[in-house]
């Protein structure tokens, strides 16, 4: 049964792996169900389907199947690995955090991960649950918490100039000003219902200030998407420019998509960036240090 199964089981694996091959390399998101494929299959996961399908197949078949994993692996690491080297860090520097925090966590886990009191830390899906404990606990410092957005915001410095943008498919954006710097707060809503390309359209038209500004938070879209274009025009990307290891931080620890982003205005120099795993949110912690 299953040898006769086999000519079409080799036609379906070879209709399917292309199919996925074209929507990442060459349609990626010109519609919307390509968009779907293009977030659910990333390249690591087609990869693995490749090894995965290659287990059913007769040798000669199987090695061509390895053959193109291993291409693929090459350019999956040389895209997604970065290598770079810090600058040296001083006082008057400015460490930034960002977090996901998954509705169950708080401003003292990432003091305790990151094992540094940064100078700024944004949380998207924050419940601020334990804030008065934490207030109480830094009272030197700056917070500030908008329940409708689920976003947190910790500074060292007074946070001022606050705008809170909320969409009509619950996208949210938050500006604000601190350490003399710009930050806009973002978390983009993660419906697979809703067309990211409009999503972006309203973070993007939320940006008017394009100068000492840090743009962060979750934008639920990989680096290699088409619609971070106007983003990638006006700022630079903290991790490539400073990060080491994979870029992506999201599922678990796994590197498969790289949804979480600090974006940094060319203005600013970026001295440092960081990836901090932790299994305490399906989501990394993303740093960088930035001098104004």
């Amino acid at each position: 049964m299953f040898k006769k199964s086999k000519p079409y089981f080799l036609l379906i694996n070879s209709i399917l792996i292309t199919a996925l091959l074209l929507i990442h390399f060459v349609f990626r998101e010109s519609n919307y169900i390509f968009s779907l494929l293009f977030y659910i299959f990333p390249l690591p996961i087609i990869i693995g389907l490749i090894i995965l399908f290659s287990a059913f197949l007769r040798k000669n078949k199987k090695r061509y199947h390895l053959i193109l994993a291993l291409i693929l692996s090459i350019v999956w690491i040389g895209r997604s690995f970065k290598i770079n080297s810090a600058d040296n860090i001083t006082e008057t520097d400015v460490e930034i955090v960002f977090w996901n925090a998954t509705h169950k966590r708080e401003f003292q886990h990432v003091f305790d991960k990151v094992k540094t009191l940064p100078d700024v830390v944004v949380l998207v899906e924050y419940h601020a649950e334990e804030l008065a404990h934490i207030k109480v606990k830094y009272p030197d410092y700056f917070f500030y918490w908008h329940p409708e957005s689920e976003i947190g915001i910790f500074s060292k410095t007074p946070i001022i100039s606050k705008a809170i943008l909320i969409s009509d498919d619950e996208s949210k954006v938050i500006s604000f000003t601190t350490s003399e710097i710009n930050f806009y707060a973002v978390d983009v809503s993660s419906s697979l219902h809703i067309s990211r390309k409009q999503q972006l359209k309203f973070v993007s038209e939320s940006i008017d200030i394009n100068e000492k500004t840090v743009v962060l938070g979750d934008f639920n879209l990989p680096y290699e998407s088409k619609f971070l274009k106007e983003i990638k025009t006006n700022f630079n990307h903290a991790f490539n420019e400073k990060g080491n290891g994979f870029r992506e931080t999201w599922f678990w620890n796994i590197p498969l998509l790289s949804l979480d982003h600090i974006w940094v205005s060319k203005d600013l120099e970026i001295l440092n960036a960081e990836k901090i795993s932790t299994f305490k949110s399906d989501h990394s912690m993303v740093k960088t240090v930035v001098r104004n």
